[in-house]
């Protein structure tokens, strides 16, 4: 099997690998809805579960994310053939309102009694059971960032959807699509497993990995040079707070023998961390330095190193690299 095949399929297995203190942060709320039926009879007696069970809004928000993501599988045979665009015709604004209403309940019932769906479902079932149990919640649609080849792309795409939930006065982030699981393509099926990290998630981690249609979030205008050519960061860098100080391009502009310094938060000397090389091998990192609550230290670029450097915490990856030769 070539190299870069093998490395993409060790890439996607480790995608989505969680770490246990991160999960812990919610273990209260996942447990009780963990209890919870696989099946309600209705959106309706779901949310009055819900409601029973928590009383503050992270909770609530929290628990349809957690029941949602344990439940509910993506439908990636959908996605391979999604269905033709519904259109209708109206003769006024409220009829117009009323069809557009009639689509999104048929595409909320379908996901929540199916339990499958792709984003534009698990957005819709959300912001329904949000407003179920009190709660103001939105979709957002845009542009995606999960494979390699994404760094360093020209321009965005509206390919995902996610919401925003209001909680004490506050938007949170939450994409409930990427929780429940990711796709394998050494086995080529999607794998059901629960992504705490993204729920609440924090807005730079967030926004690395998604950018809305409208170039904004909260009337702040977001860089798009900046998500299409910043590296690639994966869920473990989410779950383990391993900012990239340094170097802020996900582009890496280099000849053979270039030393390039990085700096990323939360990694010791004494952690397993390393990336591979062109051969698949894993080369420790040497000669770090613990600075600022992180490590730093220099990588010299030579024939061993490939397209792309992937750095590896505990054999998960954390950020991804686009190499170029000068």
């Amino acid at each position: 099997m070539p190299t870069k095949k093998i490395l993409f399929l060790f890439l996607s297995i480790n995608l989505i690998l969680l770490q246990s203190s991160f999960a812990q942060k919610y273990t209260a709320v996942d447990n009780i809805v963990s209890k919870y039926p696989k099946n309600f009879d209705t959106t309706e007696d779901l949310a009055e579960r819900i409601q029973k069970d928590f009383t503050s809004e992270h909770d609530k928000a929290r628990a349809i994310f957690s029941w949602m993501a344990f439940n509910i599988k993506y439908d990636f045979a959908t996605f391979l053939n999604p269905p033709r665009t519904q259109g209708f015709t109206y003769s006024s604004e409220a009829e117009k309102q009323r069809k557009i209403k009639q689509l999104n309940d048929k595409l909320i019932q379908k996901a929540f009694k199916s339990q499958k769906a792709v984003c534009e479902g698990f957005t819709a079932l959300y912001q329904h059971l949000a407003s179920l149990v009190g709660l103001k919640s939105e979709i957002i649609r845009g542009d995606s960032k999960t494979r390699l080849a994404d760094i360093g792309r020209k321009n965005t795409t509206s390919n995902h959807a996610w919401n925003t939930v209001l909680i004490d006065g506050k938007w949170r982030l939450v994409d409930v699509t990427w929780a429940q699981g990711y796709y394998d393509s050494s086995k080529g099926k999607m794998i059901k497993e629960f992504a705490p990290v993204y729920f609440d998630t924090d807005p730079d981690y967030f926004f690395a990995k998604h950018f809305p249609d409208s170039g904004s979030y909260l009337g702040t205008k977001l860089d798009k040079n900046e998500f299409l050519n910043g590296p690639l960061i994966y869920n473990k860098a989410i779950e383990g707070d391993n900012k990239v100080k340094e170097p802020t391009a996900g582009i890496l502009e280099v000849k053979r023998g270039d030393k390039i310094t990085f700096e990323i938060k939360n990694v010791s000397k004494s952690d397993l961390f390393f990336y591979l090389n062109k051969k698949n091998q894993p080369v420790k990192i040497q000669n770090s330095k613990e600075k600022r609550g992180g490590l730093e230290f220099q990588i010299t670029f030579d024939n061993m190193i490939g397209d792309y450097l992937t750095f590896f915490l505990d054999t998960n990856s954390i950020v991804s690299f686009k190499v170029v030769s000068k």
